[in-house]
C-alpha cells in the first residue's frame, strides 16, 4: 500500500488516507447560508475518495465575511444548512471539517468573478476592521482599528461558530489565520501596528491567534481534532516568516492544536512569490520537524506521485489539494491507480473502478 492512502488518525479520529481537500471559497451563500451547490460541490469530493473534505472559509460573523456572499456559521440558520453537508461527506466515507473565519480589512469585497474590489456601504458593503488603520492595497478601504473590546468578541464568535460547527456535524475544525485575513492581520508587522498588549513583540503579536484557539479548544470534545491554517511568511522582509511560524506553531501545540496547514502569502499585495510545484512543502517540513507537529502541506501538487513523496518522505503527514481537486473530484481514486493501490469506490460507481 502506498503511504498516501494509509489511513491516519489524530485523536480519535481516523482519516480513511491523507488526500485532504483544501477550503476553496464558492462566493455563493446569499446571506451566509450554504445552498445545493454546497452538497453538491463538497458531497462529491467526498464521493471521489478524500480522506477529509473541508468547507470553505465560513465567517464567524457577518462582518467577517469577505463577500456579501461568503459562507457562514453565526446562527440556528446556518448550523441547520451545514448539518445535511456535514452528513453527506460522513456517509460517504470522508471526514467533514469546517474552517472557520474572520476577513479582517479583507472584508466587504466583490467576487472575483465581479471584479474584486471594495463594496461601498451604500450597496451592501460594510466597514472593515483590523488591528491597525492600514489598508491591504490601494485599492482597499482603510479598516477602522479594533478595540480591546472588539478583540474579546471576536474570541467569543470564534468559539461560538465552533460550537456550531460541531452541533452541524463537523468532526475537524479549522482556525484560519492565513492569506491576509484577520489573525493572519495580527501576526505580521505589516499589518500590526499596534501598541498595546497585541502589536510589538511577537508574544503580542501571536496573542489573539493563540486566544482563539484556546477558547476554541475548550468547547471542543477531546476526541476531535483541531487544525490551523497558517501563511508561514509573507514573502517580504520584515514581515511574518518561518522561524516566527514554528514559534507559533509550538505554542498553538501547547493550546491543543493538532496539525498545522501551511499555506503563504496574501497578506502584501505586491510581494513577490516563487510559485512552482511544492513550492510550500518545505514549510511543511520544518515545522513538523522544529514544533513537533503534524502538518498538512498545499500548494500546487497535482500529481500522484509528488503526493506520494511528500508523505512518504515524511516531508508532511497530509497533503491538502485545491484547484486539482476542482479539476478532478475523483482525484483520490485515480491516483490511487496510479500507485498501485487500491480504494474503495462507491458501489454505485464500482463499474467505473
Amino acid at each position: 500500500m502506498s503511504h498516501l492512502f494509509t489511513p491516519f488518525r489524530l485523536r480519535s479520529v481516523e482519516f480513511r488516507n491523507r488526500v485532504f481537500v483544501s477550503p476553496m471559497c464558492q462566493y455563493s451563500s446569499p446571506g451566509g447560508i450554504p445552498s445545493e451547490w454546497h452538497l453538491v460541490h463538497l458531497g462529491s469530493r467526498a464521493v471521489g475518495g478524500a480522506g477529509l473534505v473541508m468547507t470553505e472559509a465560513s465567517a464567524i460573523s457577518p462582518e467577517g465575511r469577505i463577500t456579501p456572499d461568503d459562507a457562514g456559521i453565526w446562527s440556528d440558520a446556518h448550523t441547520a444548512a451545514w448539518r445535511r453537508i456535514a452528513h453527506f461527506i460522513r456517509e460517504n466515507g470522508a471526514c467533514p471539517a469546517m474552517q472557520l473565519a474572520h476577513a479582517g480589512r479583507k472584508a466587504s469585497t466583490r467576487a472575483p468573478w465581479l471584479g474584486g474590489g471594495p463594496v461601498p456601504e451604500t450597496a451592501g458593503g460594510w466597514q472593515p476592521v483590523g488591528p491597525s488603520p492600514i489598508p491591504f492595497d490601494a485599492k482597499s478601504v482603510s479598516p477602522r482599528e479594533m478595540t480591546a473590546g472588539d478583540i474579546d468578541a471576536v474570541v467569543a464568535k470564534f468559539a461560538e461558530a465552533a460550537r456550531r460547527a460541531l452541533e452541524a456535524g463537523f468532526e475537524v475544525v479549522e482556525i484560519h489565520a492565513a492569506h491576509g485575513y484577520l489573525l493572519h492581520e495580527f501576526l505580521s508587522p505589516i499589518s500590526n501596528h499596534r501598541s498595546d498588549g497585541y502589536g510589538g513583540s511577537l508574544e503580542n503579536r501571536m496573542r489573539l491567534t493563540l486566544r482563539v484557539a484556546r477558547a476554541v479548544r475548550k468547547v471542543m470534545p477531546e476526541g476531535l481534532p483541531l487544525f490551523v491554517r497558517l501563511s508561514v511568511t509573507d514573502w517580504v522582509d520584515g514581515g511574518w516568516d518561518l522561524p516566527q511560524s514554528i514559534e507559533l506553531s509550538k505554542g498553538l501545540k501547547a493550546e491543543g492544536a493538532d496539525l498545522i496547514d501551511c499555506s503563504s502569502g496574501a497578506n502584501v499585495a505586491d510581494a513577490k512569490i516563487p510559485v512552482g510545484p511544492g513550492y510550500q512543502v518545505p514549510f511543511a517540513e520544518a515545522i513538523r520537524r522544529e514544533a513537533a507537529i503534524a502538518t498538512g502541506a498545499v500548494g500546487m501538487i497535482t500529481r500522484p506521485d509528488q503526493a506520494e513523496e511528500i508523505v512518504s518522505s515524511g516531508r508532511a503527514d497530509v497533503v491538502l489539494l485545491a484547484r486539482e481537486m476542482l479539476r478532478d473530484p475523483y482525484w483520490p481514486l485515480h491516483a490511487a491507480k496510479a500507485l498501485g493501490d487500491k480504494v474503495a469506490s462507491p458501489v454505485q460507481y464500482g463499474r467505473a473502478f
